[in-house]
């Protein structure tokens, strides 16, 4: 019995111990289970919570960011624009103040212009170069202006001439500008100059002729007058006065504008020839110039020859197209 007893004894511990465990063990289950889903729901819960709210949140921010940053760039993106705009407005009126009249582009009449070799860099300086070494200092003295001008002689044709006024001579050169040589040059002296005669170009009652703008002519013999002979030589040379017009280059810019002025080099040329007539007189002549404002009669009728070397510039030396084969 003791045995049986003391044998049992730790089987009915544990069968009372099973016994007495069983209603906690299933409480202490139950509530692990309502932990654990509670835990569960719970963390489920917060988790959709916490990942809603940071995704709506993420979501609100990146739209008010979007929107912040669209209406910021937006806005500095006008500013900058409105700023580029108005700097450009600023450059823009800033270059057209400071080159002025020059002009970026050519005109038509500039493009035809530049045909003649006169305008070709360093050409003009070359030309006065070589003209000056042809003055005589002993017989001209020093050279006071400057001039390029046209030459219309006795049968309307006209002829490219570089002008020089020294001290004591008129000097007329014909200057070839592509070979860059002087082909010949006429001297006048100052004293024998006793008339200048300025104004429009007149021609004969039945002349087929004509001509517009103005001109200057200059006489050096007075008691001289063209023989028949001389009149209707088209070649002829010993003309007692000589006439200027106008260079077709003078319209290119201001330099040559001032370099082919009619008008002040016919007020230098009396100037000079006065003061030569008062140093130098010239015996048996009135000493001083007449100056007439009156038109300038060119006695020819017909000029074929004429027309069609003014029409095509065969005067002047200048570009006149490519010639191949």
């Amino acid at each position: 019995m003791a045995e049986t007893e003391g044998g049992t004894a730790p089987s009915e511990h544990r069968q009372l111990s099973s016994s007495t465990a069983g209603p906690e063990d299933a409480r202490s289950d139950a509530r692990i289970e309502a932990t654990e889903e509670g835990a569960s729901n719970g963390g489920e819960a917060r988790t959709e919570a916490t990942m809603e709210r940071p995704s709506m949140g993420g979501e609100a921010r990146t739209e008010a960011t979007e929107e912040r940053a669209s209406k910021g760039g937006e806005a500095r993106t006008e500013a900058t624009e409105e700023r580029a705009s108005k700097g450009g407005e600023a450059r823009t009126e800033a270059t057209e103040e400071g080159f002025g009249s020059v002009s970026a582009v050519p005109t038509p009449e500039q493009f035809k212009l530049r045909r003649f070799f006169v305008l070709r860099p360093g050409t003009l300086n070359q030309a006065i170069r070589d003209v000056e070494a042809l003055v005589d200092k002993e017989v001209d003295g020093s050279v006071q202006s400057i001039w390029l001008m046209a030459e219309v002689d006795h049968w309307n044709n006209e002829k490219e001439r570089i002008v020089l006024i020294t001290d004591n001579s008129l000097l007329v050169f014909k200057y070839d500008f592509v070979m860059f040589n002087c082909d010949q040059f006429h001297r006048i002296p100052l004293n024998f100059v006793d008339r200048i005669s300025h104004g429009t170009f007149s021609f004969p009652k039945h002349s087929l002729l004509q001509r517009e703008g103005e001109g200057v002519r200059v006489f050096w013999d007075r008691l001289r007058e063209p023989s028949f002979a001389s009149r209707w030589n088209p070649f002829a040379t010993d003309m007692p006065f000589i006439t200027f017009t106008y260079h077709p280059v003078r319209q290119m810019d201001d330099k040559f504008s001032s370099l082919c002025d009619i008008q002040k080099f016919r007020e230098q040329l009396k100037d000079a020839a006065q003061k030569v007539h008062t140093i130098k007189p010239v015996p048996g002549k009135a000493n001083g110039v007449l100056v007439l404002n009156q038109p300038i009669l060119i006695e020819a009728y017909v000029g074929l020859m004429s027309f069609l070397g003014n029409q095509n510039k065969l005067g002047y030396c200048m570009a006149r197209g490519n010639i191949g084969f």
